[in-house]
């Protein structure tokens, strides 16, 4: 049986740093990759581009150096940023190798892939943070006939049935595909769950460039109000159209019809909460705190205040049954949600809602076994291209100090 000392789990933005930091510590090791490089932004829309700023590419040893640092890279140029950066890396990595699960042996693990088995002495998981897409119970009320599909699976607008589309979510992605829907034509209804949201540009700074300053982006899990908290939305924004503000105000302004939380269907109507205006306020709320913060960040500086307009009033009338007769499809945007538990046999190293229980990316349950990548791993930054490389160089410490005292 072939052995490493390190077997790294996934080739994207997270399993690249991980195999940079290593590399750069001579810690042999190998990365597999269930499809090619990068494969989960290969698998986004065919329209899909950065929510941030391309300066906000930070991989160690990669990071962006293009001419146009404000711009907000596509689908398909992440992709090849990724490319030459494993190649520029020499990284060892295995494409189109799937791990299918991973069992303890003396020494370390024993991975199961697609390619064989391959014993490792430490396990590094960067198996990314949108592992299984999440749809409310409820979706198995809606007609059998109706297309429904999850936001990991849509490709372009051609792909849909002709017909008004139900985008249930409205977080990021829910948002950013029922402006692109609505742009290419379609009747859209987006049922809507809570999101902070913000202007993408203040002052002359993008809104991360003051998340960042602020520190925002490196508050811990601590900071959360509850565990539960790690499943909420990151702010609302774009970098559609060179970028822009993305709100449910700008949505409804172009003729999106909000609706409050999806409750189910009855036959072939959707019926959902009246739950819109409540929706909408404490967005507006989170706006409100998110503006502080900038305040805050050009008062510490010595910079202008920006000007910070006020969300101003809403109408909160909204439908609370829609027909589904002529729709299209039903596209579920409601997040991610872990998934280790599904292909890993151990249950106690997850908590209740599937995270790693973990320190600094070092499982507390399992010796040996690493996580980088995950959704808040360590910080609100932690699975962003601009956080997975100080998250890298922790774990790779972490696994030099370990070989070293063994």
């Amino acid at each position: 049986m072939e052995h490493a000392d390190v077997v790294v789990v996934g080739g994207g933005s997270a399993g690249l740093a991980v195999s940079h930091e290593l590399a750069g510590r001579g810690i042999g090791h190998v990365v597999l990759e269930r499809g090619r490089i990068g494969q989960t932004w290969r698998d986004r829309w065919d329209s899909f581009c950065l929510v941030t700023p391309n300066w906000s590419v930070q991989l160690p040893g990669g990071a962006y150096s293009g001419d146009d640092p404000e711009g907000f890279m596509p689908r398909d140029e992440i992709v090849a940023h990724l490319e030459r950066y494993a190649a520029g890396s020499a990284t060892p990595v295995r494409e189109g190798v799937a791990v299918r699960t991973i069992d303890r042996a003396p020494g370390g693990f024993v991975a199961r892939t697609s390619a064989g088995d391959l014993h490792a002495a430490r396990v590094v998981l960067c198996t990314g943070a949108f592992q299984r897409a999440h749809r409310p119970a409820v979706s198995d009320s809606l007609p059998a006939g109706l297309l429904q599909v999850d936001i990991e699976r849509f490709r372009n607008e051609a792909s849909l049935p002709p017909g008004p589309i139900l985008v249930v979510g409205s977080g990021q992605s829910g948002c950013q595909l029922a402006e692109e829907l609505r742009e290419a034509g379609r009747d859209v209804v987006l049922s809507c769950g809570r999101a902070p949201w913000a202007s993408r540009r203040l002052g002359g700074h993008d809104l991360i460039w003051w998340l960042l300053e602020s520190g925002f982006l490196d508050q811990p899990v601590a900071a959360l109000p509850s565990p539960a908290a790690r499943l909420g939305a990151n702010p609302l924004a774009t970098g559609h159209g060179g970028g822009h503000d993305l709100n449910l105000r700008t949505l409804r302004s172009m003729g999106v019809v909000l609706v409050g939380h999806f409750l189910g269907a009855a036959g072939t109507r959707a019926r959902f909460s009246a739950d819109l205006a409540e929706t909408v306020a404490w967005g507006d709320a989170r706006y409100r705190d998110l503006m502080a913060q900038v305040v805050r960040v050009a008062d510490e500086r010595g910079l202008p205040r920006p000007e910070i307009a006020d969300p101003g009033p809403f109408d909160g009338a909204a439908p609370e049954e829609v027909p589904l007769d002529g729709f299209g499809a039903v596209v579920f945007a409601g997040g991610f949600r872990p998934d280790f538990r599904s292909w890993l046999p151990w249950a106690d190293a997850f908590d209740e809602l599937g995270f790693p229980v973990q320190l600094d990316g070092a499982s507390t349950v399992v010796d040996g076994l690493y996580f980088v990548g995950t959704h808040w791993l360590r910080t609100r930054k932690s699975s962003t291209l601009f956080g997975v490389g100080e998250d890298a160089a922790i774990v790779a410490r972490t696994i030099a100090g370990s070989m070293t005292a063994s």
